[in-house]
């Protein structure tokens, strides 16, 4: 997945999920789409910021594993700066 950070005044951590043609066709796009979503409800809580993510979603995540899916997305978003401190160095 690759993940993108807009920031500015009205920004207030929304996420935006994208995922093309080249995912695969309707159902697996929308499936992508879902995990992603999922995935960031799920570690909501360990983001800070006034931000918003576009998450672009990638062929991989279709057969990716669901642990696979958590990780990147706290990859992600620790190099982005996005975690909080104490959640940065539990996900090292």
């Amino acid at each position: 997945m690759i993940l993108w950070v807009r920031e500015g005044e009205d920004a207030a951590m929304r996420l935006g999920v994208v995922a093309s043609r080249k995912t695969g066709n309707a159902v697996k796009r929308n499936r992508a789409k879902r995990r992603l979503r999922e995935a960031f409800r799920l570690n909501r809580h360990r983001f800070r910021g006034k931000v918003d993510i576009i998450l672009i979603a990638r062929r991989a995540i279709i057969q990716a594993a669901w642990k696979d899916i958590e990780q990147e997305l706290l990859d992600l978003a620790g190099r982005a700066g996005l975690l909080s401190p104490a959640e940065g160095k539990a996900s090292s």
